[in-house]
């Protein structure tokens, strides 16, 4: 085996902004679906990870990936890696004209 340099295999979570309250952190909500264990039916599983955003560009409704890192603080251990796709502004014109 030679002594090439390898990086750490991290692991990756897509999931929906819920709070952008805090500076550079993120509150995701990362939905995933599993099977009851004596039932079998599929069960919708919920979990909140906080997770790091330089910038502070994610907004509330966005969906992002997030990736594994160091500890950054007492709850986070993830940061953004992309925002796949843009929630809606509320309140923004569309550019279609519908006042008289």
């Amino acid at each position: 085996m030679s002594m090439k340099e390898q990086t750490p295999h991290r692991k990756v979570r897509t999931g929906i902004v819920e709070s952008d309250k805090m500076d550079k952190t993120v509150v995701v909500r990362v939905e995933r679906m599993s099977k009851h264990p004596l039932y079998g039916k599929p069960v919708l599983r919920v979990k909140k990870y906080m997770a790091h955003d330089e910038i502070n560009e994610c907004r509330p409704g966005d969906r992002i990936q997030i990736e594994e890192t160091r500890p950054l603080s007492r709850h986070k251990r993830w940061k953004v890696a992309q925002i796949i796709e843009r929630a809606p502004v509320l309140g923004a014109e569309t550019g279609e004209g519908g006042g008289a």
